[in-house]
């Protein structure tokens, strides 16, 4: 147990702090919109650059990730007949499970055990007037 008090101060705090986060988010948000359009404007889209300030120094990095197109590429390995090159991944199908257990073609009890639940904790803070 805790000895922390939930008081109209605490969550009056926690809904002023949420504001203000919205706030900070959407002005940095905005600011990196600026900044980036002025490196793109200034050395060119996907190119890194830096701008000194005053006191500070802003700059761009460049991150470069290349990944293949799952479906091209399963399409070509096929028909080159690299079959070895393309992972068959089984996974369970949720709406067929959860469609076959409605039925009564899986009995609930038998597949259970492999369902795992998670939860997600949320706070809202409205106020009342």
């Amino acid at each position: 147990m805790t000895d922390f008090e939930i008081t109209e101060q605490t969550i009056a705090r926690f809904h002023e702090l949420t504001e203000k986060k919205k706030e900070v988010e959407e002005e940095l948000n905005y600011l990196k919109r600026q900044f980036h359009q002025y490196f793109d404007d200034q050395v060119g889209v996907n190119r890194k650059g830096e701008i000194t300030e005053g006191a500070y120094k802003l700059q761009r990095q460049i991150r470069k990730s290349v990944k293949f197109d799952e479906k091209t590429t399963v399409e070509k390995l096929e028909a080159l007949q690299l079959n070895d090159l393309i992972k068959v991944i089984k996974k369970p199908d949720d709406e067929k499970i959860r469609a076959a257990m409605e039925l009564g073609l899986v009995p609930k009890e038998q597949i259970e055990d492999c369902q795992i639940t998670s939860f997600t904790k949320a706070l809202v803070v409205k106020k009342v007037t």
